[in-house]
């Protein structure tokens, strides 16, 4: 895959991550930073960033890190996901995403995200398992 098709298949993210306001920092095929800024939207009420908003930022991240490792005519949907929270990120700090491989094999990737929090304390860790499959329209 040449650069300008790996920077074109990263940094087309879908709605949803835009909605989120899911901003893609690099893409290699050995890891992949975004970054998200948490806003009252996308806290809980504590004032701390959502469980679900972490976890979509790194199912997210997952997500591209696959689709940039994906062979011609095959697609992605996340077959697992487990989600560690250690620590809160409060309204108006930045949750910053670093995703890198733990296996990349023909019928599934394995993905460990590891969320920090502006600070550089890691707030969350999570694991992924994304299944590789053909695209039928």
């Amino acid at each position: 895959m040449t650069r300008e098709e790996l920077d074109r298949i990263a940094f087309d993210q879908p709605a949803f991550a835009r909605l989120l306001g899911f901003r893609l920092i690099s893409a290699e095929p050995d890891e992949v930073l975004a970054e998200l800024s948490v806003t009252q939207d996308l806290s809980n009420r504590n004032g701390v960033m959502h469980g679900g908003a972490i976890m979509a930022l790194a199912d997210n991240i997952g997500g591209t890190a696959t689709m940039i490792n994906l062979p011609q005519g095959k697609t992605t949907t996340t077959l697992e996901s487990k989600t560690n929270f250690l620590r809160p990120i409060r309204i108006g700090d930045t949750a910053r995403a670093r995703c890198v491989p733990l296996h990349k094999g023909r019928t599934t990737m394995v993905w460990q995200t590891t969320i920090t929090r502006g600070d550089g304390k890691p707030a969350a860790i999570v694991t992924q398992t994304q299944v590789v499959i053909d695209w039928k329209e």
